[in-house]
């Protein structure tokens, strides 16, 4: 993008003083998964304390069925709020490795799914992302809960325009009603808005559904062959930025 430049009126020692002005985003807004900003395996340590030897195996299980379920759910239209799916998810998680899971031990495990952590270089990709001047909003199956607690665990609520979840159409991705609700909630054509996917299979349908797409590929997973491809990926939110921004 051709950079403008702001002649101003001003002189210093008899010189005039050109100030060149930031780029003008190519988009008006980015839609997050919320796994691009906040790292799903955060939870293994806290599984790894109740499960010794097993965090990671039943970390992976767990949040594999966690979104099986989503897509069950989804496709026979039976929704449920998915904090319960998370936890409904994780009973058969231990039951299928033959774990006993007693209610404490449960509740401490759901509790970290309301305190990810985020990945090292999401609060400042929001943060020039919004002195630019682009809307930040989600479109996340997480619940409302989910969404906002982890925010303010990580401080970082106020950087978002808004936290949608698709809980607000009893949705999940990768509906095509749920991504819509990005250009409702903004106000914005689908060529406005860019769509920021951690899962290939979410990159996917955020293509299929015509946004622009960002694959955020921090697992460094093979391209889904499903016969699209996102519009840029990387391994972290620098290739969004590069999209976006420059």
């Amino acid at each position: 993008m051709v950079r403008r430049t702001l002649l101003l009126a001003a002189f210093c020692s008899g010189m005039a003083i050109q100030v060149e002005a930031a780029p003008r985003p190519r988009f008006k807004a980015v839609a997050f998964d919320y796994f691009v900003i906040f790292n799903p395996d955060s939870v293994i340590p806290a599984v790894e304390r109740e499960f010794p030897g097993k965090g990671q195996e039943l970390a992976k299980l767990w949040r594999t069925k966690l979104f099986e379920y989503g897509f069950l759910r989804s496709i026979t239209h039976d929704h449920r709020d998915f904090f319960k799916v998370t936890e409904d998810a994780l009973v058969y998680a231990t039951e299928a490795m033959k774990l006993p899971l007693a209610e404490d031990a449960k509740q401490r495990l759901l509790q970290a799914w309301l305190t990810l952590e985020p990945w090292p270089d999401a609060a400042e990709a929001l943060q020039k992302l919004k002195a630019a001047g682009v809307k930040i909003i989600t479109i996340a199956n997480f619940s409302p809960k989910m969404l906002k607690d982890n925010a303010d665990h990580a401080g970082i609520t106020l950087l978002f325009d808004e936290l949608l979840s698709t809980e607000v159409n009893r949705t999940y991705k990768p509906d095509a009603n749920a991504y819509e609700l990005g250009m409702k909630h903004l106000d914005l054509k689908k060529s406005e808005i860019v769509f920021a996917a951690f899962g290939g299979w979410d990159a996917y349908g955020a293509k299929k559904f015509g946004y622009t797409t960002f694959w955020c590929n921090r697992f460094h997973q093979p391209l889904e062959e499903l016969g699209t491809t996102p519009d840029a990926t990387s391994t972290g939110i620098s290739g969004l930025l590069r999209l976006v921004l420059e």
